[in-house]
């Protein structure tokens, strides 16, 4: 596994989005090369992170730090690692069914390109769950994702002009009852429904 070309695809695609969807579109890439290439490291970080956090750092209120026992932070960073791969496979997807309806074309590849490396920056933000205070800086990278994610529906799936916001707009609406279905399982799995963990 090539870390230093996934470090710089990274800061490439934070810094030089438009540049580097370019370069995306171009490539020749299967779903293994996507995942074993890239997805499974990144979202490792956030999963890693918040089992230091929940379970080392815990979390503090008025006063008092709770934290979270071994055998849930671990299901909790498990379920959270899995259920991200599979969403954002579910969001290729979900951007491949979508496509003809806003005037671009039909084409897996391209499509799970466009959800996968628009995750970068809510991956590596999710550094922050290391120290639960901190977590809502997170938050940060999953906004700029949703910038990655538009402007690589603008580029690599290319619908018309016009068309293109309200693609957009609806993969979000999209994305978000599937964020939140993940996060619920994910909570209700590892700590029965503790939301606050999340």
């Amino acid at each position: 596994m090539d870390f230093n070309a996934i470090i710089k695809r990274v800061i490439a695609i934070v810094t030089k989005p438009n540049d580097e969807w370019q370069v995306i579109k171009n490539e020749k890439m299967t779903v293994v090369d996507m995942y074993t290439k890239y997805a499974i490291i990144l979202a490792a970080i956030p999963a890693i992170a918040g089992l230091i956090g929940n379970m080392l750092v815990g979390r503090s209120f008025m006063g008092i730090t709770i934290r979270v026992p071994f055998a849930n932070s671990f299901m909790w960073a498990i379920f959270t690692y899995l259920l991200s791969l599979g969403g954002v496979f579910l969001m290729g997807l979900i951007i491949d069914f979508l496509a003809p309806n806003f005037g671009a074309e039909k084409d897996m590849e391209s499509s799970l390109k466009v959800a996968l490396f628009s995750y970068t920056a809510a991956w590596v933000a999710g550094v922050f769950y290391i120290i639960p205070s901190l977590s809502v800086l997170a938050m940060i990278g999953g906004f700029y994702s949703l910038y990655l994610l538009f402007t690589g529906i603008k580029i690599v799936k290319a619908p018309p002009a016009e068309k293109a916001v309200g693609y957009f707009i609806t993969i979000i609406i999209v994305q978000i009852v599937v964020y939140f279905l993940i996060g619920f399982l994910v909570a209700k799995i590892s700590f029965g429904g503790a939301t606050a963990f999340m």
